[in-house]
């Protein structure tokens, strides 16, 4: 499943992702799903298994306009999104 790190500012969310890349974890920046109504228009989407690793790399980033973590799944062939934070 896909994890989504939102953001409040464009510039963030693509720092963000260009950081998760660089420390070997697959990222990439995406438009923010239309039914989670958050965020800039863009979040970052990884894989659930790098949650943790993810979490710790946002400490260290020090990023102001993180605005929480989301996860992407389908039910009955609709994308729901709803907040995560194991």
């Amino acid at each position: 499943m896909s994890i989504l790190a939102v953001f409040r500012s464009r510039s963030q969310s693509l720092d963000f992702a260009e950081r998760l890349n660089g420390y070997g974890i697959a990222a990439e920046t995406v438009a923010a799903p239309k039914e989670a109504k958050i965020g800039c228009g863009l979040c970052v989407r990884f894989e659930e298994k790098n949650f943790p690793r993810v979490r710790a790399i946002l400490k260290i980033g020090k990023y102001t306009t993180f605005k929480g973590f989301y996860k992407m799944d389908f039910s009955l062939g609709k994308q729901i999104v709803f907040p995560y934070g194991k």
